[in-house]
């Protein structure tokens, strides 16, 4: 598997332990085992990711699976011969991990392009939660994704995100300057804490303010998992519906309130202008309708 910027520079057994959904110490008896290799080499479990490292793991029980195509339904908002920008539905899978090897958007992929080669996420430069709506880069090939990531890395990519939050947020505009790392409690979850953390930067604009909730719009400076919906809860103002991070009150089986609006890069290889937004889906704009009517 290759690594993205999103994920560069934590120890090499937690981002395994996350990426493929199983124990750190298991991660790290194969590293003693010498059954996952780093560009080539042996490594130890405190070796930190790089940027394009390529990461081989041995491991017959869980890893040695072939991804299958499979005939699912995209939204393919634009398409040439170095990558494509899609549009993904809320419930979708971004990438196949460990048990959960169907039905989700490298499936669908595969199913009809030719992609970056990597075994588990072909194509993936960064993701999108699985409830989580709206666009998203993908690399055809491998030239494409090397300089896809670097773009991320060096906030060269433009990422637009509409919210709806809990609470009413009375400043029109603020800038969350928090280190997101894995939940000590929880390894399913993210949480704001300086242990094994990464710089994370979001700004919102307040777009309208309703009787409990707020519309915004966020911009990413760094691209945390979860980023969003752990420094909302953060300071106050959980993303709406979100089952996670919420206040407990997931009133629609749609997931959290909150859509990849837009996406605005310099083309990687042609050097031209890429621009693409994209509404939100039906549920959230019924959520956004009810709000407007209290």
């Amino acid at each position: 598997m290759h690594i993205t910027s999103e994920r560069e520079g934590i120890r090499i057994d937690g981002y395994l332990a996350e990426e493929l959904d199983i124990s750190r110490s298991k991660i790290q008896k194969l590293i003693k085992e010498e059954k996952i290799i780093v560009n080539g080499k042996k490594i130890n479990s405190s070796y930190k990711v790089k940027l394009n490292d390529e990461i081989d793991v041995n491991d017959q029980l869980d890893f040695n699976v072939t991804i299958e195509p499979e005939n699912i339904p995209l939204d393919i908002v634009y398409e040439d011969e170095y990558l494509l920008i899609v549009n993904k539905k809320s419930g979708m899978v971004v990438h196949p991990a460990p048990g959960n090897y169907s039905n989700t958007l490298v499936n669908a992929l595969m199913g009809k392009f030719n992609l970056s080669n990597d075994k588990i996420r072909p194509g993936i430069v960064h993701r999108i939660d699985k409830d989580t709506s709206g666009l998203l880069v993908v690399a055809k090939d491998d030239k494409t994704h090397e300089l896809l990531s670097a773009m991320i890395k060096n906030k060269e990519v433009e990422r637009i995100y509409v919210a709806i939050v809990d609470g009413v947020i009375k400043h029109d505009t603020g800038t969350i300057d928090a280190p997101i790392g894995r939940d000590i409690n929880n390894r399913q979850k993210m949480m704001i804490t300086d242990i094994n953390s990464k710089d994370a930067i979001t700004h919102f604009r307040v777009l309208k303010r309703f009787k409990n909730n707020t519309l915004i719009e966020c911009k990413l400076d760094t691209g945390r998992t979860h980023q969003i919906r752990v420094h909302m809860q953060y300071i106050g103002f959980p993303i709406s519906n979100d089952p996670v991070y919420g206040r407990g009150k997931k009133t629609t089986p749609f997931g959290q309130m909150l859509h990849s609006k837009s996406i605005r890069f310099k083309h990687p290889i042609t050097k031209k202008e890429i621009y693409f937004e994209s509404p939100v889906p039906k549920e959230f704009q019924e959520y956004l309708d009810n709000l407007e009517t209290e």
